[in-house]
């Protein structure tokens, strides 16, 4: 009776964050959302704070467990599903340069995050999360690294409010210094700066929109390469953390390394995609579930952070964030216009 009593506890921690989700997405439909394109999955993570930081006090403590299993186990089905927005065509049709900026970007990038953020003497795990989110794919990216390396929640948060903000930023510079002829690229060749440098798919798409078809449509595929590099940096982060997850207090009695299966079945539904075994219609209906399932993911971390947490933080996720804007600004830029030419 105790047990059934646990479960339907959980089961209602579980509702209120699809409730959430739902209002995420009605949110998303208005008109000055949609202008600034940003997704369900970053109103879901604001409603979660917001919430955090008012009612989270009176919300019943069996409901806790509830909360938690959808900021960690639909998060990693929500990964799993995002598969059906990738397929392994998208790799072949813009070619081997494409790939290459791609590959130089997602790793410098990290790299140079996490030795910046040893720098600024920060949080290991804010530093990775941020740096993480930079290189690979904004939130989605934020939330795969905190499957493998189990941080506590508002530090996923904070990574994600700051990777938000930047990408943000750039889906607005981004058109405008186009416009006025800052960049001197071609309409491919800025595709694969913009797609390459800005954070999240949805400031990439709405960032594309504005520059026009041509740069949008080579922008959308090279995020999408992108995005497909967060299988391989997750299985590496795996194994390089596994020790230090083990040593924690809470994981004291396991001693093997953690395989991220959901990294692995995530590769494994691109590669069914890559089949286009399904209608579209299903696919277009699971891409809906999956943005869903990431919504409410999204709500629970924002649920999990107060304003105390961004206070524990400090400024230095931001700096961070900051720092890896600027590389990825320059270096893309860099490999856009000299780089891509050379190698085509």
């Amino acid at each position: 009776m105790k047990m059934t009593e646990e479960r339907g506890s959980m089961l209602n921690g579980i509702l209120l964050m699809a409730l959430f989700a739902c209002s995420a997405f009605y949110i998303g439909e208005f008109h000055w959302v949609k202008a600034l394109s940003l997704s369900p999955l970053v109103v879901g993570i604001i409603l979660g704070m917001l919430y955090a930081n008012s009612l989270r006090n009176h919300l019943p403590e069996p409901w806790v467990p509830g909360i938690v299993f959808t900021s960690k186990r639909i998060l990693r089905l929500g990964i799993i599903l995002y598969g059906f927005k990738l397929s392994f065509q998208d790799v072949i049709a813009v070619g081997f340069p494409a790939i290459v900026v791609d590959t130089f970007i997602v790793i410098s990038t990290i790299f140079l995050g996490v030795f910046v953020g040893k720098l600024l003497k920060m949080d290991r795990s804010i530093a990775l999360l941020t740096a993480c989110g930079s290189a690979i794919c904004g939130a989605a990216a934020v939330m795969g690294v905190d499957g493998a390396i189990k941080p506590k929640p508002y530090k996923t948060a904070v990574a994600v409010a700051t990777v938000v903000i930047f990408g943000t930023l750039a889906m607005f510079l981004y058109p405008i210094l186009y416009r006025a002829g800052f960049f001197q690229l071609s309409t491919a060749e800025m595709g694969i700066y913009a797609g390459s440098t800005i954070h999240e798919v949805a400031h990439v798409v709405g960032a594309g929109n504005a520059m026009g078809e041509a740069v949008s449509d080579c922008a959308i595929i090279i995020k999408m390469i992108r995005v497909m590099m967060l299988v391989p940096v997750l299985l590496v982060l795996t194994f390089i953390t596994a020790k230090q997850v083990a040593q924690r207090p809470q994981d004291s009695s396991k001693t093997s390394i953690t395989i991220p299966w959901f990294a692995i079945l995530f590769l494994v539904v691109i590669g069914f995609n890559s089949l286009q075994l399904l209608p579209a219609c299903v696919v277009e209906w699971l891409n809906t579930l999956d943005t869903f399932l990431l919504t409410m993911a999204m709500t629970a971390l924002g649920a999990e952070t107060s304003i105390d947490k961004f206070k524990k933080a400090g400024f230095k996720p931001f700096l961070l964030a900051f720092i890896l804007w600027m590389w990825l600004m320059a270096s893309g830029y860099i490999l856009a216009k000299w780089l891509v030419p050379a190698l085509a």
